[in-house]
Parts: structure tokens; sequence; C-alpha cells
């Protein structure tokens, strides 16, 4: 089978059902494409925007995963799985009594930053080990609290038992252990019913394609989805440098700016001066741009 050497970002909505490797593989197969990654995973149980990356674009995963993320959620109240989730056993149900007055104080109190104990079904490790594969063994370990942001929630629609909310959050925040919170701040029980991610490092749902679609398509039509790999880096400043300074940059070497200033405290998107993306840079002392990421040619 050929392989093409592809450099880009595809916005995929993933289904329901199959993990996020999976759906990576059967776009990588559709694409014929030689390397390829994604931004961000998403659980087998969510649904919404998956940005996927191709050859070079690989290089600016991590711009993806650190990046804001929005999602609607269902939450389903006075019922608690083993997993925080609908795919998981069912381990208490308890009555709900929650009024609107309880359940805005509840949200409020978890807008902004917060402190959350990261669920077990999860990816994180302990002594080596992924949580997920201790808590399936049936071990509980202990998981220290982290701080997350929440800089949005938002109740949508309640119909009965369940809660229809709008999330804004930063890396690391775990919707199905907030789902499980809250519950508890509304002096109940309870679990994510449904995930759907809507945004991520600037980009929205409304600009991805199913897999169902992308599988209906040419082989044209099918590339013509792909963005450039210096879409992922939308949000950052941008820097254009001169030709010598940028064979320099090109190189792994520092570079003294006229003025860092703009990108002093974080990275930014690096290019040649009119021209092509490098990199991503970020700015030290002495006015220095050092390289963080370097295309294989710029």
């Amino acid at each position: 089978m050929r392989r093409l050497k592809l450099d880009g970002v595809l916005l995929l909505d993933k289904p329901v059902g199959p993990s996020s490797s999976a759906v990576l593989q059967a776009v990588k197969r559709l694409l014929e494409a030689e390397k390829a990654g994604h931004a961000g995973t998403l659980d087998p149980l969510a649904s919404g925007l998956l940005p996927l990356l191709f050859g070079e674009a690989t290089k600016f995963a991590q711009f993806g995963l650190d990046s804001i993320k929005e999602y609607r959620a269902q939450v389903r109240l006075g019922v608690s799985t083993d997993t925080g989730d609908a795919e998981g056993q069912v381990l208490e149900r308890l009555p709900v009594n929650v009024d609107e007055a309880g359940l805005a104080q509840a949200l409020a109190r978890f807008r902004g930053a917060i402190e959350q104990v990261p669920p077990m079904y999860s990816a994180l490790k302990h002594a080596g080990q992924p949580l997920y594969a201790l808590a399936r063994a049936g071990q509980t370990v202990e998981r220290a609290a982290r701080q997350v942001t929440v800089h949005e929630l938002e109740l949508l629609e309640r119909t009965g038992e369940v809660l229809h909310l709008r999330i804004k959050c930063s890396k690391g925040t775990y919707v199905r252990q907030l789902a499980a919170d809250l519950g508890l701040a509304l002096g109940t029980v309870a679990h994510l019913a449904a995930l759907r991610r809507t945004a991520v490092a600037g980009f929205r749902l409304d600009r991805a394609v199913t897999l169902d679609d992308l599988q209906a398509l040419g082989e044209e039509s099918r590339l013509a989805w792909l963005l450039p790999p210096d879409s992922l880096l939308e949000e950052l400043p941008r820097i254009d440098l001169p030709a010598a300074l940028a064979e320099r940059f090109l190189k792994g070497q520092a570079v003294t700016l006229q003025s860092a200033s703009a990108v002093r405290g974080g990275p930014c998107r690096v290019y040649r001066e009119a021209g092509a993306l490098l990199g991503v840079g970020e700015a030290g002392p002495g006015d220095e741009l050092h390289p963080v990421r370097l295309l294989a040619s710029g």
C-alpha cells in the first residue's frame, strides 16, 4: 500500500463508540498517510471535535492538548456508576431533591479555579500503571487533587433528572469527575450520561467532517479537508524573521530580535518574513527567541 507524505490538520466529528485511536487509524488509512496523531483524546462514550494531525503537524500536538476546550454534557442525577459515565455499572441510586436556586448555587461552586481529584477511570499513571487498569482490577489508590479551571459552566436545560450543561475548561479537567462532584454538591449522586466536544484550540465543531462523510468522498475531496499545519497555532502570537535569522532559527539556534516583548512569557509561531512557517519559538532573556518545535523544512 502506498503512503503519502501529508502535512496538515483534519477536523473530525468523532462518533460515539470507537476510540480516538481507532478513528485516527481509519482516517490514516483513508488518506494513505505516512504519519498521524491527534490533539486530545475523546473517550469512546464521547463524540465531537477531534483534531487529527498528519506529518509535520504532529509536532504541534501539545498545543492542542494544552488548549481550552468546550463541551456539551448531559449529567444524570440520582445514579452513580463505577466509571463515572453511562458505560459503567450502577453503584448507587439516591433521591433527587434539587430546586432551581440550589442548582444555581451548586453550579457557581464549580466555576473558576477548582481542585479536582482525577477519577480512577483515567489514563493517569500510578507506579507505572494506568489508573483505569488498576480500576478494572478492582483496585483504588490515592490520587492527589489538581487545580483546573472551569472558565464557563452554563445550564442549558433541565429535563427531569438530566442536566444539559455547556462547559468551557482548561486542560486536565475531567468532565466525568465534574459530574460526580456536582451530584455530591446537590446532595445526591450523578454520572456523565453523554459528552460532545464542540471546540478545541480555536477550532469549532461546525468546521469538522464526520467519518461517514469522509469515507464517501473521493481522494481529492478528502484531501481538501486538510488544513495547513499552522492552523493549530492560530491562537499564538506571530513573529516573522528575515532570511538570515530564519536560517539560524531553523538550525536550532536562538536568535536576537529587536523586540521580543510581544511574545515574552509564552510560545509564538515563527515564519520566514512574508513566507512559510518555520516552527514554534519562545522568547527568553535578552530579547532572544529560542526554537521549541521546528519543521523539517521551512
